[in-house]
């Protein structure tokens, strides 16, 4: 059998191979690798552990991108002579090969297009979660407990980190609510399309009848910034801070101690826990920090809101409108309510399975002209 033209396949890798580079912006990731190579030979570069660790960070993450065009490059360089040298010698043996390197750099250039999706300004932060029992008593309390579970998966699937900074247990089952950070590259935007309400559908475990349950949990999310000094200034005055003995679901969430803090924003009455570290100086610095995360936030949505109102009139959806759900019985499914995306395996979903609901979104929020 006569070996196929590549040369269509070839040239759209090259196309995709250009776009890449340009939503990569690879020329300032080469310019900061040198910036920073020079900031990371400073012999006082640890003196400053933090300022050591978050350089080290982004070098890896900057030389990563750089590494992995290069290394697409020379895959992409290598297939073409790979083909040219195949015409000139007539030889159709290699074309099993030639289709493997061609399908392989393809699946590499797709997943890394996802990339160009992350059009937050924050998106490639670490994430600030917090997961709360809604409507539907002990159920939701569990439903609550559940999702908090998924993300914990999902973020060990991707190799990410999550730190359980505050956890309430249920009156009889679950959580009342949780307070986590997800540290990982993206972390943000990938959580950004758990924002909102997620509804349970199944036969209750609490029920003694086995009836149907309906239930709610909420979800929110804001990037975990180290300091926010630039965008918010949290005076002492405006803060009441309380401490108390932390105490997780049969212990089985954190360590019981003395030293948890609770920290409530008076003028604006948002409210952060920490109960997770080991002193109660290590648990208000950490609660600071959220509080100043969320507060960094909830100025960027008032400017948004701002922005909304001076366009005009648009359809809002309340807080309350579900996002997700979730049905267990009478018939297995879940399905996303602003992109339609939907899978019949829950139990995958519920195991941490959730990359195409967060891809999809990313499309759906392009799409939108949005990063809400």
């Amino acid at each position: 059998m006569a070996l196929r033209d590549f040369t269509d396949d070839l040239r759209a890798l090259r196309r995709r191979m250009v776009e890449a580079e340009v939503y990569l912006d690879v020329e300032t990731s080469r310019k900061r690798m040198v910036e920073l190579e020079a900031d990371m030979s400073r012999p006082d570069l640890w003196d400053d552990t933090e300022e050591g660790q978050r350089l080290t960070r982004e070098f890896g993450q900057v030389r990563g991108d750089v590494e992995l065009l290069e290394g697409l490059e020379n895959r992409i360089s290598d297939v073409e002579t790979l083909f040219e040298l195949s015409q000139e010698e007539d030889d159709d043996s290699v074309g099993p090969e030639l289709e493997d390197q061609v399908a392989s750099v393809s699946g590499e250039l797709d997943r890394l297009e996802v990339r160009s999706l992350f059009t937050g300004a924050h998106d490639e932060r670490d994430a600030v979660c917090e997961i709360h029992a809604k409507d539907g008593g002990t159920d939701a309390q569990d439903w609550a407990e559940m999702l908090l579970r998924m993300y914990q998966r999902w973020a060990e699937r991707r190799g990410f980190d999550v730190e359980l900074d505050e956890v309430s247990a249920g009156s009889e089952a679950g959580i009342l609510s949780a307070t986590f950070i997800i540290r990982g590259r993206y972390a943000t935007g990938l959580m950004a399309s758990e924002r909102g309400m997620h509804r349970l559908v199944r036969i209750s475990p609490f029920d003694s009848q086995a009836r149907r349950q309906t239930s709610f949990a909420s979800v929110t999310v804001v990037p975990f910034i180290d300091d926010v000094s630039d965008e918010v200034d949290i005076d002492e005055k405006d803060l009441r801070i309380d401490t108390y003995r932390s105490s997780g679901a049969g212990g089985q969430h954190v360590n019981v101690t003395d030293s948890a803090v609770r920290i409530t924003h008076l003028p604006t009455g948002v409210v952060v826990s920490c109960q997770n570290e080991r002193s109660q100086h290590q648990n208000k610095a950490k609660a600071l920090q959220i509080l100043g995360a969320k507060l960094a936030e909830r100025q960027r949505e008032e400017r948004v809101a701002e922005m909304t109102a001076m366009a005009g009139p648009k359809a809002q959806v309340g807080w309350g409108a579900q996002i997700r759900s979730y049905v267990l019985a009478p018939y297995q499914q879940v399905k996303d309510l602003r992109t339609d995306y939907e899978a019949g395996n829950v139990n995958g979903v519920l195991d941490g399975d959730l990359d195409a609901f967060m891809e999809a979104y990313l499309r759906w929020r392009r799409a939108q002209g949005s990063v809400v």
